[in-house]
């Protein structure tokens, strides 16, 4: 490899929602991106999304006509792969498919300059694996979280963490594992909830008005569910419980599937958890404050337990699992500091209460924990 990030060009492949997403961040930090999609009207689709987004920024005075002239320009549609020859980096935004990706990859070797980085916005899936066949494995993270491969050299990881910053973005640092960290480490906020419901707990309403109003969350996680849509929320949460090899604490929810086979995604198809069509009512939950506070503890014990997990296999350091939380998903507070504030005893009794009355081996304290009491 000669240089990194010769250029401050970049293609993203992927049109979509996330793919234009991205395309904007990187416009707007100062750089030339050509947007490619396998289909035209979902290419077009797209620039003009990101350009609407522009429009909106310039009507409510957050940038001025001159900047969205500049974006406009530096934004353009890229109807061949081979367009890529002339970037420094390709960030990959399609659906998440290990053998879609892999074959993104595959082209875009036999395409890009030595020296170019692939990157990829996998949710989930492992970064070695879809660098497999790449001559060159070693450029592979994806935008924010910095996930290196096997191969990927050690002065590629420093260029992305600078390009990232450069961005305005932050960078963390993560080891290739299943659903890297947040992906990873957010899986029990929803996994949780559905067990509760399943379990007759508390209805949905209830669940979400607890974890907003008495955790802090923004988002309850039945409402995120469905704005996610369960085609991507389930499928990361199905592919993450298999590359564990089953681990039941990343198990799926029949719940979930059942709206997914249905074809009930959520907002997007106006029926999932809840119901979004034309006159329909949300339910109204039962704003009882001792069982509020039990769902509450209940799912960030698993939260923290799962943070403190990725810390203790070194999946990501202290800093980067509390980064990654409190950027990555707006969570209300660092989950480590949580557990510091809670006490780590209140979490593993908390975790050991509910395997004892489960017997579900989903209920597993971290050992770390354990470390942390026993230093007390």
């Amino acid at each position: 490899m000669t240089s990194l990030l010769f250029n401050q060009k970049a293609m993203v492949v992927g049109a979509g929602a996330m793919g234009g997403g991205i395309a904007q961040v990187l416009v707007e930090a100062g750089w030339e991106v050509l947007l490619y999609d396998t289909q035209d009207a979902s290419l077009e689709n797209g620039i003009a999304r990101v350009r609407g987004v522009w429009d909106k920024l310039v009507e409510k005075g957050k940038i001025n006509d001159a900047q969205r002239s500049a974006y406009n320009q530096q934004l353009s549609a890229a109807y061949v792969l081979r367009e890529a020859a002339v970037v420094s980096l390709v960030m990959e935004a399609i659906y998440e498919n290990l053998d879609a990706k892999r074959s993104v990859f595959t082209t875009l070797d036999d395409v890009v300059r030595e020296d170019c980085i692939l990157a990829t916005n996998t949710s989930s899936l492992s970064v070695s694996s879809i660098a497999a066949g790449v001559k060159h494995p070693e450029p592979l993270m994806p935008l924010v979280e910095i996930v290196p491969g096997i191969a990927t050299a050690p002065e590629v990881v420093e260029a992305c963490v600078a390009a990232v910053a450069a961005w305005g973005k932050v960078g963390v640092v993560a080891k290739d594992s299943p659903g890297f960290l947040v992906n990873r480490i957010a899986r029990p906020f929803y996994g949780e909830a559905l067990h509760l419901f399943e379990e007759q707990m508390a209805d949905m309403a209830t669940i979400d008005w607890a974890l907003t109003e008495l955790g802090g969350f923004r988002m309850g996680p039945f409402a995120l569910m469905d704005l996610i849509g369960h085609d991507i929320n389930y499928v990361v949460t199905e592919t993450v419980w298999m590359q564990f090899y089953y681990d039941p604490r990343f198990r799926p929810s029949l719940s979930q599937k059942r709206l997914l086979d249905a074809g009930w995604l959520g907002r997007k198809s106006g029926r999932g958890f809840y119901d979004y069509r034309n006159g329909a009512t949300l339910p109204e939950p039962t704003r009882n404050e001792a069982l509020g506070r039990a769902i509450v503890d209940r799912v960030v014990a698993m939260l923290i337990n799962e943070a403190a997990d990725a810390v203790y296999r070194g999946i990501g350091s202290e800093s980067d699992v509390e980064t990654a939380m409190l950027k990555g998903v707006n969570y209300p507070k660092g989950l480590i500091a949580w557990g510091h504030e809670w006490g780590w005893t209140k979490v593993r009794d908390q975790i050991e209460a509910l395997r004892e009355r489960s017997g579900d081996n989903r209920y597993r304290v971290c050992p770390w924990i354990h470390d942390l009491i026993s230093a007390q």
